[in-house]
């Protein structure tokens, strides 16, 4: 089965410039070498801490951001050196919901002018189809169709991030990347949020890319999981098995750090010690040697392949 989106060895820089020149003095390494697929109706769920790369993984993977190196396909198409005009037909197979919804509407008009607008930019109806099409995509997110005529300002948080799903909805896309679609969201609204996400993949087949740093939500609504450090995927396996065995030192860390309700089911606590590098000036070999316990000589001088542990669990790190 083909995948609905394939990156390989994805790659992205940005040029850190100084001087009234701005001339370049050194890089950014925001994205080092990453590759996953994501299947027909699945949930990739990619997680890490804050600057390790996740929200840029997923723009550049749209085209949003222009990669440095690696190639995305889209359904088995090379997408990733076509011009602004070519990528065109394609945007309409693949769409975001970003994490503000606060930042990510327009003020200036309403919220059925923002749901309808890719359909008015891709000339897919005229001015009374998009009417019926925005009302039809309010009450299926849990709006009414008499709010169409409110403006951004007018609704709290979560409905604003119903307004991003419905525009996301609205090309009938195969494939939704979700920058942090809840983390500004009330732990209440978040699981509105995330269970109306999984009703809409059952009905729709939708495939989703969803970016998270909260391993709890990831774990709800991925059907796999693949975690970064500083640019990298350092895990990738089944969300049952990562949970319930994780490979990599850095994954052990994070799970042992989520608060669990049962003190009879709590991970030894495993620290982390010292600061994330700086991606400008990454260490040597594997990025997590710095923090890791377990660390060993050939940590330093090689970067260490994603490679299968077990049946489905690709993990980077020599000691596995």
């Amino acid at each position: 089965m083909t995948a609905v989106l394939e990156v390989e060895g994805l790659t992205k820089h940005f040029a850190v410039r100084k001087g009234l020149l701005r001339r370049a003095i050194g890089k950014v390494y925001a994205v080092d070498g990453v590759s996953f697929a994501v299947a027909p109706g699945e949930t990739l769920g990619l997680v890490g801490e804050s600057g390790c790369g996740k929200s840029t993984v997923g723009r550049t993977a749209m085209r949003l951001i222009e990669p440095t190196a690696g190639s995305i396909h889209l359904h088995g198409q090379d997408i990733t050196g076509l011009s602004r005009a070519e990528m065109r037909p394609h945007r309409r197979a693949m769409q975001i919901i970003f994490q503000d919804p606060y930042a990510s509407l327009n003020p200036r008009i309403t919220a059925g002018e923002i749901v309808g607008e890719p359909l008015r930019v891709h000339g897919l109806a005229d001015a009374r189809q998009r009417e019926d099409r925005v009302a039809a995509l309010f009450r299926r997110v849990g709006l009414r169709p008499a709010q169409m005529k409110n403006y951004p300002h007018e609704f709290s948080g979560g409905q604003r991030q119903r307004i991003g799903i419905a525009r996301a909805l609205a090309l009938d896309p195969a494939l939704i990347i979700g920058d942090e679609p809840v983390s500004a969201l009330d732990v209440s609204i978040q699981a509105q949020v995330i269970n109306l996400l999984r009703d809409l993949q059952g009905e729709r087949g939708l495939s989703y890319l969803f970016i998270a740093h909260d391993l709890a939500v990831v774990r709800h609504i991925s059907h796999r999981v693949a975690v970064m450090y500083l640019g990298r995927i350092v895990e990738l396996a089944e969300t049952r098995a990562l949970f319930a065995t994780p490979q990599h030192p850095y994954t052990e860390a994070l799970l042992a750090a989520v608060p669990v309700a049962d003190p009879r089911k709590r991970r030894p606590r495993r620290i982390i010690q010292g600061d994330v590098p700086s991606p400008i000036n990454r260490p040597p070999g594997c990025h997590f040697h710095t923090r890791c316990p377990y660390a060993e000589a050939r940590c330093r001088e090689a970067a260490p392949p994603l490679k299968q542990a077990a049946p489905g669990h690709l993990v980077a790190c020599h000691l596995r």
